[in-house]
C-alpha cells in the first residue's frame, strides 16, 4: 500500500506514524510544518498565486516560512479571474502581475525555495479536474464557481490525479485560517478563524471520500465535518507543539 500524506498548516497537527507515510503533499507553506516534524520532503506542493501578491501580511509570513525549503513538483494555483467588464478585467490582470506564474516562480527562487519541476495550469484546467473527479455534481460546481477549493484540497486532488497512491491521509486540516508557522493577523482583523474556502472544501472532500473509500484523516474535525473516516489510532499520534 502506497500512502500519500496530505498536510495542511493547522497548528499541532495529528500526524500518522512515519512508517506508513510513503510521500507527502503540501499546500502553501505547510512544508514548514513537514520539516519541523521530520516528515519526508514533499513530493508535490500546491501553492496559491496570492502568496506573492505582497498585499496581505499572512502571505508575507507564508513566504518567510518557505525560505530554504524544497519540494518535488510545485503546482501554481492561479487566483480567480477579475470580475466585471472586459476593461475592468484587463486592468485587474495588469494590477495583479505579481500573482502571475513568471513572477511567482522568480520570487520563490529568490527566497531560496527550490523545486524540481514547476507546473502552471490554467484555473479552468484545475476546475475541470475537480469537476471530473466529482462527476460533475451540480451542487459542487456551483460552490466552486462561488469559492474555489483551498490549495490543501487541491493537493489531494492532484495526488488522486497522479494515480500512483492507494491511500490518502489528511492531516493538519481544520477548515480554519490558523497556521502552524505563524499567528495569522487576519483572525483579529476578521473576528473569525473560519476559512472562506471551508464550505467548498468540506463538500469536495466529503464527495471524494465517499467515492474513493481510500481517503482517511487523523483530524477529528475533518471526520466530524466532512465525514472522512479516521485513520486507525494505532497509526496516528499527536505532533509535539
Amino acid at each position: 500500500m502506497t500512502t500519500l500524506l496530505v498536510l495542511g498548516s493547522k497548528p499541532e497537527p495529528v500526524l500518522p506514524a512515519t512508517s506508513i507515510v510513503d510521500e507527502v503533499a503540501c499546500a502553501n507553506a505547510s512544508g514548514a510544518s513537514a520539516a519541523k516534524h521530520g516528515l519526508p520532503q514533499p513530493s508535490l506542493t500546491v501553492m496559491s498565486a496570492i502568496l506573492t501578491s505582497g498585499k496581505k501580511a499572512p502571505n508575507r509570513l507564508a513566504l518567510e516560512a518557505l525560505k530554504g525549503l524544497r519540494t518535488g513538483t510545485l503546482y501554481f494555483y492561479p487566483r480567480p479571474r477579475p470580475k466585471g467588464g472586459a476593461l475592468r478585467r484587463i486592468v485587474g490582470h495588469l494590477r495583479n502581475w505579481r500573482t502571475g506564474p513568471v513572477y511567482f516562480r522568480w520570487k520563490l527562487r529568490r527566497l531560496g525555495f527550490r523545486f524540481d519541476r514547476f507546473e502552471a495550469r490554467t484555473l479552468d484546467g484545475y476546475h475541470k479536474l475537480i469537476e471530473d473527479l466529482t462527476d460533475h455534481d451540480e451542487g459542487i460546481a456551483r460552490m466552486i464557481a462561488d469559492k474555489q477549493p483551498s490549495s490543501g484540497i487541491m493537493a489531494l486532488i492532484v495526488g488522486i490525479e497522479k494515480g500512483c497512491y492507494s491511500r490518502y491521509v489528511m492531516s493538519g486540516f481544520s477548515f480554519e485560517i490558523t497556521h502552524a508557522y505563524a499567528q495569522n493577523p487576519l483572525i483579529a482583523e476578521l473576528g473569525t478563524t473560519k476559512s472562506k474556502h471551508a464550505d467548498t472544501d468540506i463538500a469536495v472532500l466529503h464527495y471524494l471520500s465517499q467515492k474513493y473509500r481510500n481517503i482517511y484523516t487523523t483530524e477529528p474535525t475533518v471526520n466530524a465535518r466532512a465525514g472522512v473516516p479516521l485513520l486507525d489510532e494505532s497509526s496516528a499520534s499527536h505532533a509535539a507543539g
